[in-house]
C-alpha cells in the first residue's frame, strides 16, 4: 500500500484557504487556483505553516494564528509624525489611507495614515495585519515532493500548462 502523502518538510503544498480577520474575509485562494509553497522553507507565516504538518490531501482544518506567530505585534516605534506640508496634496488625509513613502535611504515602504491633527499626519508602518488574530480555513488540494531545483531556488516552479507567473526570467532545462 502506498504511503499516505502528508504535509511535511520538502513537500510542495497546494493550499486552498480563506483568511478572516475581525470577522471579514481579507484573502482567499480557491481550489482551482491554490497557493503553492514548499513546507518548512518559511514561505508562509510560521503559525500557519506549523499547523499544517501531517495534514493529508483533501483534509481541511480551521487554524487560529496568534499575532506573534503571524505578522507580529503592533510595534509602537513604527509610527511617525509627518508635517502635512510634506505629503502630496493628492493624498486623502484620512485615517486608513494607504501610501508608499520613500525613506531617507531611498527605499520604498508602505504606510497607512493612523490619525490626522491640525498640522501633522501620524503614519503607521506596521504590517496591516500586525497585532491581529488570523483565522484560516484551509484545505490541502495536492501534495508532491519538491524537486531539487525548487529546493535550491527556494520557490515552486509551475507546470508548463499553468498560467505563467514568471518574473520575466525564463528558466530553461
Amino acid at each position: 500500500m502506498a504511503e499516505k502523502l502528508i504535509v511535511q518538510d520538502g513537500q510542495v503544498v497546494s493550499l486552498a484557504y480563506t483568511l478572516h480577520v475581525d470577522g471579514e474575509v481579507i484573502d482567499e485562494s480557491q481550489e482551482n487556483d491554490p497557493l503553492e509553497y514548499i513546507q518548512g522553507e518559511g514561505m508562509i507565516i510560521p503559525g500557519l505553516e506549523e499547523a499544517l504538518y501531517d495534514l493529508g490531501v483533501g483534509e481541511s482544518k480551521s487554524i487560529i494564528v496568534a499575532p506573534e506567530n503571524g505578522y507580529g505585534a503592533v510595534n509602537n516605534k513604527a509610527f511617525m509624525e509627518v508635517p502635512k506640508s510634506q505629503l502630496p496634496s493628492t493624498i486623502s488625509l484620512t485615517a486608513g489611507t494607504e501610501l508608499h513613502v520613500r525613506s531617507d535611504h531611498g527605499e520604498e515602504m508602505d504606510a497607512r495614515i493612523d490619525s490626522v491633527s491640525a498640522t501633522d499626519v501620524r503614519l503607521d508602518f506596521n504590517h496591516p495585519l500586525a497585532g491581529k488574530e488570523l483565522y484560516f480555513d484551509v484545505k490541502v488540494v495536492a501534495l508532491r515532493p519538491a524537486s531539487e531545483e525548487e529546493l535550491s531556488h527556494g520557490h515552486v516552479h509551475g507546470d508548463e500548462h499553468e498560467h505563467d507567473h514568471s518574473h520575466g526570467d525564463e528558466h530553461s532545462g
